[in-house]
């Protein structure tokens, strides 16, 4: 913080690729920043194993990947804080961001936090997850080697999803609500490819069937209107992901969607205030474009306080 006014120059709400990446260019730029963060650093890119999509780094885990960040975020000056983001105020030149511990004042404010999971809202879904029941193929498809899941949805993940499960599980089960997927036609024709992949299209999950873990779906054929059993042991879910922006809402504008409008200038609707990667308007939602919303924003900041 600002040792004579004890204001920081930009307070940065999230610690994933975006908020570091907005820190290290705050630092280097010769600002003060703060990153507060109520989870984990790194955000969701700590739980994947193997990055491969990172220009200039063949390969790396998402988790050396986010320390490698934080480390530099803080090596250039950058204060960290862990503690969770209740809201947000303007005092006319100065910006609070309050938290369950305390409040930060600051001259600017960059918004990177990010997106959860969307869950599909069916009985047992929410008992059973952790149990069978999950939101990171990467993370927990180790646990069901040899085994039969289901993964749900049709975009790019969960096709990528489907393709890394198949290497470890006996049968994967890609269960879409409509007659085609909206992912990648590349990784649609590689899992055509493979014997353990099954394709369930036009139906949806209407009941997840456990009592200490997973033990089947009850489906439900779009067209025939039939309901089946599909016994399984584990259930991915990938079917979208949405913000968590409710508690800004006051402040500066969402979409429909609760997404913050922010073109690729990463300006909000108040001035001062700034949003980048996942948790603004955008078309492409990856690493690198996180990355480059960091920059982006903490250099907007920046101008901004100079103005």
């Amino acid at each position: 913080m600002n040792k004579t006014e004890n204001i920081c120059d930009i307070g940065i709400i999230g610690g994933g690729t975006a908020g570091m990446t907005a820190a290290i260019y705050g630092q280097r730029a010769g600002k003060q920043t703060v990153i507060i963060e109520g989870g984990t650093f790194g955000g969701q890119i700590t739980s994947s194993p193997n990055v491969e999509n990172y220009p200039g780094i063949a390969s790396v885990s998402g988790s050396e990947f986010s320390m490698n960040l934080l480390d530099q975020a803080t090596k250039l000056g950058a204060e960290t804080v862990m503690e969770q983001v209740t809201g947000i105020r303007d005092e006319g030149g100065v910006k609070v961001i309050e938290t369950t511990g305390k409040e930060y004042p600051c001259r600017s404010i960059i918004l990177a936090t990010g997106v959860t999971h969307r869950h599909l809202g069916v009985p047992n879904e929410e008992r059973l997850t952790g149990a069978g029941v999950s939101y990171c193929a990467t993370c927990d498809g180790m646990f069901f080697r040899g085994k039969d899941v289901a993964v749900v949805g049709g975009g790019s993940t969960a096709l990528q999803d489907a393709e890394f499960l198949s290497n470890y599980c006996n049968k994967v089960y890609l269960i879409h609500r409509r007659d085609e997927f909206r992912g990648e036609d590349s990784i649609v024709k590689r899992l055509e490819g493979k014997e353990n992949v099954e394709f369930v299209l036009s139906t949806t999950v209407k009941e997840i069937i456990g009592d200490a873990a997973v033990e089947r779906l009850i489906l439900n054929n779009k067209k025939t209107m039939k309901e089946y059993k599909l016994d399984v042991s584990g259930v991915f879910i990938a079917v979208g992901q949405i913000p968590q922006n409710e508690i800004f809402a006051d402040v500066v504008k969402l979409d429909g969607n609760g997404f913050i409008l922010a073109a690729e200038d990463c300006v909000t609707s108040h001035p001062g205030i700034f949003a980048a990667g996942d948790c603004r308007t955008k078309e492409v939602r990856q690493l690198t474009t996180a990355a480059a919303d960091g920059a982006v924003a903490a250099l907007a900041a920046c101008k901004y306080i100079a103005e």
